[in-house]
């Protein structure tokens, strides 16, 4: 099935491509929730900072290969929209291609570099051995991280967010089953639920591919056609500049990583929880900013420029009306969090980790009030990739995440901060980088509606 976003209900054809796209998210979260909990509950605390800070490190990883496959996934929907069936197929051709080839280069210095990456991380003694056993089976899985998000993101760009929520929903039940299997039945470790990891990802990327490729023959590249420069100078233009703005976020969140390491196994473990709690707050939000971008691409390159801005007015009243009850949600949430902080650190942590639970609440205290902040950065962003800007929206990452990483280090070598620093310093790079995202918005309001050059 695809999906055209260029006719029909603005509002609801927004929130109807949108919702799976969050449903996927939210699922992505329940199964990254499930391996944490079976880590810091039969592993104990050392296996969850071990396998927490890896999440992290591969978050970054992959996010190279998410941020092409998502630039690609906007010339993709610019093409849909203007009916070029065979620039459609140009393009997914030459985004391949290129794609694959950095993977391939990622994947050998990945576990070439293994050792020289966990002493950059300061990672702590007793957590480098579990860290580099998990590490060291999870990298083979960072080619079916391409190729799910590489035909995810070509389903999406065709009004298609359904069918890689399907595979999600196949992946994420793959993946819990195969961690109680491996972790509880057959006492692999931390090898043992990597490994449930990368088989689950391997079996939704065969199959989102082979669906893709047998649903849609005719996004097939014509046997015999070469790359066009010109195709992938386009694929480059958009992929490279997504791809640095969603890697230097988290690079950025890697080099904090870094920081809370420093402080030991117990920060270590207490983030790796506490981040997995907050996740589910601002995620439903990013895929409506990711949502939002496929629809304006669709339409800009449909020449529905009238459209856009209707879709941009009514995402903005959308927006406002969500952020009134985000501020809303956020005093609710600050109030459970601050009841229930302790029982909800307590799904992952065992009873006895007292200070690891104290570390955790504390954490969820300072982020749970300010994740208004979080989704209005991830609308804009979504919002300058598909207005062919996506230079803005490194511009804005490098901001919330400069502030971030120069405040953590800043902040948390001074005794009376110390780790808090950390924490206060991520809800004011998301205000920084806000003000500066709807500030130039507004200055270059008419520029960026009718497609002129204002960068």
């Amino acid at each position: 099935m695809q999906r055209d976003l260029t006719a029909g209900s603005v509002t609801g054809t927004m929130l109807r491509f949108a919702a799976p796209m969050i449903a996927g998210n939210l699922l992505q979260q329940l199964y990254n929730i499930a391996d944490t909990l079976i880590v810091g509950q039969f592993l104990g605390s050392n296996a969850l900072g071990a396998v927490g800070s890896a999440f992290t490190l591969m978050t970054f990883l992959t996010s190279i290969l998410l941020g092409l496959c998502m630039g690609s996934g906007t010339v993709f929907a610019i093409r849909f929209g203007q009916r070029d069936m065979e620039g459609l197929r140009e393009g997914i051709a030459a985004a391949f291609a290129l794609i694959a080839g950095i993977t391939v280069v990622l994947n050998v210095a990945v576990f070439v570099l293994i050792d020289p990456i966990l002493r950059f991380l300061r990672v702590h003694p007793l957590v480098y051995g579990l860290m580099r056993d998990y590490l060291y089976v999870i990298f083979f899985g960072i080619a079916f991280t391409f190729l799910y998000n590489f035909f995810a993101c070509l389903l999406r760009s065709l009004g298609n967010s359904a069918v890689p929520l399907a595979f999600l929903a196949f992946s994420a039940l793959l993946n819990i089953g195969l961690d109680l299997w491996f972790v509880l039945g057959l006492q692999w470790g931390v090898k043992g639920a990597a490994a449930a990891t990368v088989i689950a990802q391997g079996a939704s990327a065969a199959a989102i591919t082979v669906y893709t490729l047998l649903r849609f023959p005719y996004l097939r590249p014509r046997r015999g056609a070469g790359l066009r420069l010109s195709a992938m100078g386009e694929i480059g233009r958009h992929s490279v500049l997504t791809c640095v703005q969603q890697s230097v976020m988290n690079f950025g969140i890697l080099l904090v990583q870094g920081v809370v390491n420093s402080f030991g196994p117990a920060v270590m473990a207490a983030f790796a929880a506490a981040v997995k709690i907050d996740a589910f707050a601002y995620m439903p939000v990013q895929d409506f900013g990711n949502a939002f971008s496929t629809f304006v691409a669709q339409n800009y390159g449909a020449g529905q420029h009238r459209r856009i801005r209707t879709g941009i007015r009514q995402a903005a009243a959308l927006s406002q009306k969500a952020l009134e009850a985000r501020l809303a949600f956020s005093a609710l949430v600050s109030a459970v969090v601050f009841a229930f902080a302790r029982p909800l650190m307590g799904i992952f942590v065992q009873a006895n980790e007292t200070e690891i639970l104290d570390i955790g609440v504390e954490y969820l205290h300072i982020e749970g009030a300010f994740y208004c902040g979080i989704a209005l950065l991830f609308l804009l962003y979504g919002l300058y990739r598909a207005l062919e800007r996506p230079g803005m929206s490194v511009v804005l990452t490098v901001i919330s995440l400069g502030t971030r990483v120069a405040l953590a280090y800043a902040l948390s070598p001074i005794p009376a901060v110390g780790v808090l620093g950390v924490w206060w310093a991520v809800p004011i790079g998301w205000f920084l980088a806000d003000l500066v995202g709807v500030g130039y918005f507004l200055l270059r309001r008419s520029a960026l509606l009718s497609g002129s050059q204002v960068e």
